[in-house]
């Protein structure tokens, strides 16, 4: 056989980006999505350099770029004081440094920028997954409408509640962390008086768990909030949940004036409750692997949930680029576990730790990152 019949299951952003790469190196890619169509729903998402770069080689940087905002930096200010305690230059100068600047864009942008390089007729929307069989033809995909799919090899990206990765390890739920996230959308000009307005600024609260974070989107005609707080009575996972303005603000009265004024300019946000898992020893079996927030659910405190998904897809097409037979799948597969596992690992960790370049330091072993140059040992 010349090429591999390839099924993911989720057309998120780590799933699009396996499937162009795969299909461009031969593959038979079939994406099946349970949504009936690309929604506009979700976090608006900060790219980093590692995450850009990788997109730059798929040949999405361009059309990546033309909706998103470039921060000028990454600040880090202290809740009270306002004191800023760490400031990296970022837009042209990381662009230099990293070969790629920061990007800050809304998901349903980047899903279409991608979404418009695949084939439409490869992705299959209302399907809902529920179980996974392995047969002796391959990998069967059992749906919730009734329709079943036999695939070579199948990667799971169906986020945080992957049926994939419950395939692999028995049913198991993510863990409530007892954080909730806010999110807002707020006109630039409404708080052009706010210092820095077009970076990505960080307050860190008087807790972990408690933080401000403020990016330009839309070319910088609007500024993106996300608060976080320790709060055990929400439990609700959903990005399309209405909160309170009030509340929103409530949490956040001995913030800086300048914390506040951002807070103050907010009508309407939305709520959601964080869930994480621990990282795993393993997420690829056989001829099933995982990848993104399927296999490293993270918290949101170092931005890398979507850079991470982005590499794992480049470096897993890399292993199965130039595969022939489905004899090779389970080494490809393992290998390419073994080159994402640590990484992925450090950052699922210090996201939950959220300390990550409060005081300063140095992003390289972060954004310096490039996927698609990232040593590749021989598969067998």
């Amino acid at each position: 056989m010349s090429s591999l019949n390839i099924a993911i299951a989720g057309a998120g952003i780590g799933g699009l980006t396996a499937a162009i790469a795969l299909h461009r190196a031969g593959h038979n890619v079939t994406v099946f999505e349970q949504s009936k169509a690309f929604l506009r729903v979700g976090a608006d998402i900060n790219l980093t350099p590692n995450a850009v770069r990788a997109l730059d080689g798929l040949g999405v940087g361009p059309a990546v770029r033309i909706p998103a905002a470039r921060p000028t930096h990454r600040i880090s200010r202290l809740w009270d004081s306002g004191e800023e305690t760490s400031r990296l230059e970022m837009s042209d100068a990381a662009e230099q440094k990293y070969g790629a600047p920061q990007l800050t864009i809304h998901r349903a942008d980047l899903l279409a920028a991608l979404a418009d390089v695949f084939p439409p007729e490869q992705v299959q929307f209302g399907k809902r997954a529920e179980h996974v069989v392995q047969t002796a033809d391959g990998i069967e995909l059992c749906f919730k409408d009734g329709s079943r799919h036999v695939t070579d090899l199948l990667i799971g990206a169906d986020g945080i509640h992957s049926v994939v990765r419950n395939a692999l390890f028995g049913d198991e739920q993510p863990r409530f962390t007892g954080v909730v996230a806010y999110r807002a959308v707020v006109p630039a000009e409404r708080v052009a008086h706010v210092p820095n307005i077009q970076a990505f600024t960080k307050w860190w609260g008087p807790t972990p768990q408690s933080q401000i974070v403020t990016f330009p989107l839309n070319q910088g005609r609007e500024i993106f909030i996300f608060a976080t707080t320790a709060q055990d009575s929400w439990h609700e996972e959903s990005w399309t949940s209405a909160g309170d303005a009030d509340e929103l603000r409530s949490h956040y009265q001995d913030f800086h004036p300048d914390a506040r004024a951002l807070l103050d300019a907010c009508n309407e946000v939305l709520k959601t409750a964080l869930y994480e898992r621990d990282p795993l020893p393993f997420w690829s079996k056989g001829s099933m692997t995982l990848l993104g927030d399927a296999c490293h659910p993270m918290m949101p405190f170092m931005a890398q949930g979507a850079g991470q998904a982005i590499e794992d897809a480049v470096v897993l097409a890399r292993y199965l680029q130039d595969l022939t037979s489905t004899a090779q799948i389970t080494d490809a597969l393992q290998a390419y576990q073994q080159a994402r596992l640590q990484r992925t690992s450090q950052i699922q960790i210090g996201s939950r730790g959220n300390q990550w370049l409060k005081d300063g330091g140095n992003a390289d072993w972060v954004y310096g990152y490039d996927a698609w140059a990232v040593p590749m040992p021989n598969v067998a």
